[in-house]
């Protein structure tokens, strides 16, 4: 996902994305809406407006009512709020919108049971507040979690952080004997070592952020540069890659080969003064693979080895990885865990089968079919890894 106004080279602008309107995914807890249209039409859901200011939370819910439905929630403060509906009791979340703007109101589509509900306002720069108790007699609610905090994903994120050490010290080994294939002038041993070490580095993904520029100059592209493949800023594993798969002499690798060592050997030394902020790890399982869906799926990262797929393959153990830490925290809070799981193995030995001793399937030598298979595949998982970002995203309740 390249945004406007991001440094073009590297096709991960992680380290701005933030979740800004979003709701908890469908199918996994209730929806949130843009503005309500201003002629509903006869089949609509029902529609209950709630103020959602500090003085006011919740305010404006007084029939309450089983199944599908619709609350109007109207900010009519000079600030911006977000909003939980949840059980006062056990604090799980049914629903939840971000960034409700100044003056404006949003929706949050809800299933509603049995039980006891209360809008939770959260006002930007000021304390939380929770609104009177609302109950339901009849009915069957729609799913719920248990909130995540910051504190919850300290000890993921910090067993994440030392397995990055262990792979950063791997990228480090495999790039050197890449760089001393180039230094001997071996170019086709160059060419099967390139490989290993891409992917060594790819499977750190929920790192990247972390990582800060030295990303780009490590797995950056030449998309931006004014001389593209020929800038001199063109550097990194794709850099060596494309020299390595169009005829480049090693007296011109050797500089790039070099310079790759020396960021990854850096990154190395100075991981264990990083921090990664633990907030975040949720949302990176997810766009390790979305990333993967819109560069690795379409080629636009290939610089003539062909090894899309197997990067996509790297990508997804890194996913696997992050997906380790995370599941004490999700194992009671998202039923959907067991399915997904699976889906991540099945989705690993659909790409296998495009490995053949140690060669694999360019993009463009796959059919049509097979192109259609790993895209539904892999557009699946992103759609399901979403509800991981969201139920691991914390929430600020004071």
């Amino acid at each position: 996902m390249v945004l406007s106004g991001l440094d073009a080279r590297s096709p991960r602008p992680w380290a701005v994305v933030a979740v800004v309107v979003v709701c908890l995914v469908a199918g996994v807890l209730a929806l949130a809406r843009g503005p309500r249209p201003a002629h509903a039409g006869p089949n609509t859901l029902p529609h209950t407006t709630v103020e959602v200011s500090p003085s006011r939370c919740g305010r404006g819910w007084s029939a309450p009512a089983p199944g599908v439905q619709v609350f109007d929630l109207r900010n009519p403060t000079d600030g911006s709020a977000e909003v939980f509906l949840e059980d006062p009791r056990s604090r799980a979340v049914y629903g939840e919108v971000e960034d409700i703007g100044p003056g404006t109101t949003r929706e949050l589509t809800v299933r509603l049971g049995r039980g006891s509900y209360a809008f939770m306002c959260v006002p930007d720069d000021s304390d939380a507040v929770t609104g009177p108790t609302v109950r339901v007699t009849r009915g069957r609610s729609g799913p719920a979690a248990a909130p995540v905090t910051e504190h919850d994903l300290i000890p993921p994120a910090l067993a994440y952080q030392k397995w990055i050490g262990g792979g950063l010290s791997d990228v480090v080994r495999l790039t050197t004997r890449l760089r001393d294939a180039v230094d001997g002038g071996d170019l086709a041993a160059a060419r099967a070592d390139w490989l290993p070490a891409h992917l060594e580095y790819e499977r750190l993904g929920a790192a990247y952020d972390a990582f800060g520029d030295a990303d780009g100059a490590v797995d950056g592209t030449d998309a931006g540069l004014l001389g593209g493949v020929h800038d001199k800023d063109f550097t990194g594993f794709h850099r060596i890659e494309y020299g390595l798969w169009h005829g480049e002499s090693a007296s011109g690798l050797r500089g790039p080969a070099d310079g790759l060592v020396t960021s990854v050997t850096a990154l190395r030394d100075d991981w264990a003064q990083t921090r990664m902020d633990p907030a975040q790890l949720g949302l990176r399982a997810h766009e390790i693979l979305e990333n993967t869906v819109q560069f690795e799926l379409t080629g636009r990262t290939d610089y003539g080895s062909g090894s899309n797929l197997a990067t996509a393959r790297a990508n997804l153990d890194g996913t696997a990885q992050v997906m380790t830490r995370l599941r004490p925290l999700l194992a009671t809070r998202y039923a959907g865990l067991p399915a997904l799981e699976s889906e991540l193995a099945r989705v690993a030995g659909t790409l296998d089968a495009f490995e053949h001793d140690g060669t694999w399937t360019p993009l463009g030598k796959l059919s049509h079919r097979q192109r259609e298979k790993v895209d539904a595949a892999l557009g699946d998982l992103v759609e399901r890894l979403a509800s991981v970002a969201t139920l691991c995203d914390p929430r600020r309740t004071v």
